[in-house]
């Protein structure tokens, strides 16, 4: 049996503080469910303050599935509010096991997550002038009003006639609901996958501890500076900007005081005209103010403050299934997955937050906001009588390209480099493609190397290839005269042609000039040769797909992969039994697409893709699997989980030495049963507070 359940609620806590920090306030108002396909009912909390015995009995039966969209949020405020009676229950019906999502099951199959998309999607038929409606009544009801109403809270005393219509409008959510969960597929949302999904519910509920005074004292040191750098703002600008974070008052200043037409005010930008002495001393230092000032995780520790529950753990922390197409973890609140990268060494991160604490970091650092970025991690600290204990999956992507595209050489070299008998791979990839031995490429050619793995596994090109440069620091024209005079000839020849060919069309050069675009290029070829067998899986891939959408319900193998499309659906069976799901797949003039939400609109369409982009999908998303297949071994070995970056899991553990970074790492390292011969290999720190190692 299942029941349906949807909360209309009350909180004088914003939900963007998080649902946890929302819930702890939060009334319920209404309460609509429903029993399998039966009638809707609602339970006006204000009016009736007993449960009805249908419900009550439905939340007490362990054997009834309770369904929602979006469970975290009802299953919380439902804890917090109803959790006083936990004794009285026979099993608690917020724990994650009985609970089923459609949002979740919708982000499992690529959709989008949020209900009234999916109706349209689905076609799910909808009334949109009750939508709309219901969404003025939510603004209505839901949220304090505004300091100068007259009315501090909407009720259904004061409003009696749209709360009629509110409760009306309360059933409507259950419905769609239903009609969803029906045209959903299941592929990814059984088995495993679910009890993955109960796990990561129990990691957001348990949360990660933070360290509230170093929060606060970031904010404080923040603050000042900031003042301090508006100040300096309005003496170099004579007063015409005011404070150092306007973007548009700046950027005019700038080109009207100086006649500088600067595209932006990032801080690639930034950097590089700053370090221009053919700029007058008063712009350079004009343009490092505005640096500094814009340098900080401000709004990251704003979200700490507000979100951390009473008890300083911050609570929903990730997404599962966030990214939607490979089924990676998104992070949530203060977005985890995206921390910054620090840019101080770790003892002067220690010390600076000794000072922001003591409210003394503007007199031991020169730079405070970027002190507060590199604290960040920082703010992540282990409770009393545990430590953190840390580890993070080795190259996984770069391991798993070589194995699902069969490129044995490679997978032997990280045999052998993981056996302490083989070279470092950034090194062996400089090697296979310039011909110098492993053990003579330098610093700087390993980083290189670096940078070839990163940007040239998934097809990419010279733009992949000066994207990661970029990140990596590394000055492209440098790398030109290193690299041509070692390249192979052949390469190097190639390169011109297509230097050649692309300045005649006008296509995209990046700005480089001749000698860098050539030496770009020539890497990607040189990487390409060395990798025939990644290079040949790009085409293959692309190959069946467009062969399984041509010819529905026949399975294309490619490797360890299968491809296969049955009616608006193309799937990428991955070795772990799940699946890659692309709707609406469709060859359009030889390009292969599908429907999918833009990352850049935000909207719901047709999307291109490629070779390439497809095994980037297919090795994020086994990276994810290798993962997904570690967690619960970590979990049962007493390691609680507390978060997870990327492929780095963050846990609390006991004080005790059983416990510790070689332990976890090999937990996480252990191979699938689905991928027995993939070469894996993890490392880890212990530590009181969590850190980039």
């Amino acid at each position: 049996m299942r029941l349906w359940v949807d909360l209309e609620t009350y909180s004088k806590v914003p939900i963007t503080h998080g649902t946890h920090a929302y819930a702890a306030g939060a009334e319920v108002m209404l309460f609509a469910w429903a029993l399998d396909d039966g009638p809707v009912s609602v339970w006006d909390c204000t009016l009736a303050r007993a449960m009805p015995a249908a419900l009550e009995g439905a939340l007490e039966d362990d054997l009834v599935e309770i369904w929602a969209h979006n469970s975290h949020f009802d299953r919380t405020v439902l804890a917090h509010t109803y959790g006083r009676y936990a004794g009285e229950w026979a099993a608690p019906f917020w724990c994650p096991a009985r609970w089923r999502d459609t949002m979740v099951q919708a982000l499992s199959h690529s959709l989008p997550g949020s209900l009234g998309a999916l109706c349209e999607v689905l076609q799910v038929p909808t009334d949109q002038a009750k939508g709309k409606a219901g969404r003025q009544l939510i603004q209505l009801f839901c949220k304090p009003r505004p300091a100068t109403a007259k009315i501090q809270r909407a009720t259904r005393e004061t409003h009696p006639t749209q709360w009629a219509r509110f409760v009306e409008y309360a059933a409507l959510d259950i419905d769609a609901m239903r009609a969803v969960a029906k045209r959903l597929p299941t592929w990814n949302s059984q088995g495993a996958e679910l009890d993955l999904w109960h796990l990561d519910q129990r990691i957001n509920d348990r949360g990660v501890a933070i360290d509230l005074e170093l929060v606060g004292g970031a904010l404080a040191a923040v603050d000042a500076e900031q003042k301090v750098l508006a100040r300096r703002t309005v003496e170099l600008t004579e007063g015409r900007v005011q404070a150092a974070t306007q973007r548009d008052a700046m950027l005019a200043h700038i080109l009207e005081a100086h006649g500088v037409d600067l595209p932006d005010l990032t801080g690639a930008t930034l950097e590089r005209r700053i370090a221009d002495p053919d700029l007058p001393a008063e712009l350079r230092e004009l343009l490092a103010v505005r640096l500094q000032a814009c340098t900080t995780s401000t709004s990251k520790y704003k979200t700490l403050q507000r979100g951390t529950s009473d008890d300083g753990r911050l609570r929903g922390t990730l997404q599962f299934n966030g990214a939607s197409r490979t089924g990676r973890w998104a992070g949530r609140l203060f977005q985890p997955q995206n921390l910054p990268r620090p840019t101080m060494a770790q003892p002067d991160i220690e010390a600076g937050i000794d000072a922001l604490k003591a409210g003394a970091a503007d007199l031991l650092f020169d730079n405070v906001m970027a002190l507060t970025s590199n604290c960040i991690r920082s703010v992540i600290v282990a409770p009393p009588g545990k430590k953190l204990v840390v580890a993070d999956l080795s190259n996984i992507e770069g391991r798993d390209q070589a194995w699902l595209a069969g490129e044995t050489w490679k997978l032997d070299a990280f045999r052998a480099f993981d056996a302490g008998e083989g070279p470092d791979l950034y090194k062996l990839a400089y090697s296979k493609s310039f011909g110098v031995p492993a053990d003579q490429v330098s610093k700087d050619q390993r980083q290189v190397g670096k940078v070839q793995e990163l940007a040239l596994g998934y097809e990419g090109g010279v733009g992949a290839f000066v994207t990661f440069a970029a990140a990596y620091g590394i000055n492209l024209d440098d790398l030109a005269a290193k690299v041509l005079p070692v390249a192979p000839a052949w390469a190097v020849d190639e390169a011109r042609e297509f230097h050649a060919w692309t300045t005649k069309k006008g296509a995209q050069t990046f700005g480089l000039s001749r000698d860098a675009f050539v030496a770009c290029d020539a890497i990607k070829r040189g990487w390409r040769a060395a990798h025939p067998a990644i290079a040949a899986m790009w085409a293959d891939l692309r190959g069946a797909v467009m062969q399984a959408i041509e010819w529905p319900q026949q399975t294309v193998k490619v490797g360890p992969l299968k491809v296969r499309r049955d009616g608006n659906w193309l799937r990428i069976g991955l070795p772990s039994g799940r699946a890659l799901c692309y709707p609406g797949p469709q060859l359009v003039d030889g390009v292969i697409t599908y429907r999918g939400v833009n990352q850049y609109s935000r909207r719901w369409g047709r999307l291109k893709t490629y070779g390439g982009k497809l095994f980037e999908n297919v090795c994020q998303a086994v990276a994810r699997d290798v993962m997904a297949h570690a967690m619960p071994l970590i979990e049962a070995a007493g390691y609680e989980i507390v978060l997870t970056v990327h492929d780095e899991v963050i846990c609390e553990a006991p004080d005790a030495p059983e416990f510790n970074p070689t332990h976890l790492a090999s937990l996480l390292a252990a191979t699938p049963p689905w991928a027995p011969d993939m070469p894996l290999a993890a490392a880890g720190f212990e530590a009181p507070r969590y850190r980039k190692d």
